[in-house]
């Protein structure tokens, strides 16, 4: 017998190409020789191994990434959290300091207060949106600021390019998350950033069907301390997740600036209904950083807005109950509508004491506005609204 069913068929030739990006699922590469396998792990050819080191269609995507943010040799991870982790795991070392926007998320929150001292990391936090602050948490022995763009859940602005010349004069490493504002507002690379994160699963997939982070260095060297921490750690990024998230950039130029305007026109009919306390918005007038979110962000205002209503948890319950239609969930990015409380889950590992330090009441909501008609999004929230004030 000459065949059998055991042996993988070799993919047919074809004189055509596909349109479509190709799902390759598999996990193990076969290599010609010992010498070629050399050659690959040494850099001299260009191929695939086993799957947990890289694999075609993550390569595929962190090139798309890559060219929106204006990197280099970017890495896409299985999660946000991954990718956060991959750069401070890999670029931090026990004895070294790093600080932090303390309105950052409250995932890399925790990580930054729970879990780095575990590994002999310390911390602090400051606010991000005033540079002579965070230099006042400097230490000696810090290496490493991480600051998100655009605060969630408060929409803070910070002060990239203070943190910038501050972190540049002092020989620090400025890390950016820049999932909220992403590359279509603003390019962190642009500003000074060392290093740019995302959750890929938020707006640049963008369909809540793919989970990603990507991670991107300015230096080779912190590049490959990045790479080999998400290889160690096994941070993989599913193939089908990246094929999922390729297809979703296509469109993202169309639903960010859809989802942009529909925020803009929300935000605006909100900060206008009874019951409701205040709207933070980054091109709004009232904004608390409106100067700096004018300057660094033009009238990209962005899909996110927050807003607080009177009450407590009982108006919370009643707004989330009036408004069905709407995803009532901890997360973001989908190309509907998403409301989601942070009390009840981002931050809900806080004392009530630090979300009231924050600004984040029982009566507070993010809001990661969709594509939908904004007619409807305006009539639901408005009920929602009146009921919550009823409540």
């Amino acid at each position: 017998m000459t065949d059998t069913l055991v042996r993988r068929t070799p993919w047919p030739d074809s004189v055509s190409r596909a349109v479509v990006t190709p799902l390759q699922p598999s996990v193990v590469y076969a290599s010609e020789s010992p010498d070629e396998l050399d050659a690959q792990y040494a850099g001299q050819v260009q191929g695939y191994t086993y799957a947990r080191e890289g694999h075609p269609n993550a390569t595929v995507l962190a090139q798309k990434i890559d060219a929106l943010e204006g990197a280099t040799g970017g890495l896409v991870v299985g999660s946000g959290m991954a990718a956060v982790s991959a750069a401070l795991l890999g670029l931090l070392k026990s004895g070294d300091h790093i600080v932090g926007g303390n309105q950052l998320y409250g995932r890399s929150l925790r990580m930054m207060t729970q879990d780095l001292p575990r590994f002999g990391i310390g911390h602090s936090l400051a606010d991000q949106t005033d540079a002579a602050a965070v230099e006042a948490a400097l230490r000696p022995e810090t290496r490493m600021i991480l600051i998100e763009t655009v605060s969630n859940p408060t929409l803070r602005v910070a002060d990239i390019e203070g943190i910038a010349r501050l972190a540049r004069d002092r020989g620090i490493l400025l890390a950016v998350d820049n999932t909220f504002t992403t590359p279509r507002g603003l390019r962190p690379f642009d500003f000074g950033a060392d290093i740019v994160i995302h959750s890929v699963t938020k707006l640049l997939a963008g369909h809540a069907d793919a989970t990603l982070g990507y991670v991107a260095a300015r230096n080779p060297d912190h590049r490959r301390a990045i790479y080999d921490m998400a290889t160690t750690l096994g941070l993989t990024a599913s193939p089908f997740d990246c094929w999922l998230a390729e297809r979703g950039l296509y469109s993202f130029a169309l639903r960010y600036d859809r989802a942009e305007e529909n925020a803009a026109r929300l935000a605006e009919h909100l900060a206008a209904l009874p019951g409701v306390r205040r709207v933070i918005y980054p091109t709004r007038p009232d904004h608390p950083d409106h100067n700096r979110a004018i300057g660094l962000l033009g009238r990209r205002g962005g899909n996110m807005l927050s807003f607080e209503v009177e009450g407590g948890r009982a108006a919370a319950n009643a707004l989330t109950r009036a408004a069905p239609q709407i995803a009532f969930a901890p997360t973001l990015g989908d190309i509907g509508t998403t409301l989601s409380h942070p009390a009840s889950s981002s931050h809900r590992g806080m004392s009530a004491e630090s979300r009231a330090a924050n600004g984040i009441s029982e009566g507070f909501f993010r809001v990661s506005v969709g594509v939908e008609e904004i007619e409807l999004l305006i009539s639901e929230f408005s009920a929602a609204i009146e009921a919550a004030t009823r409540a």
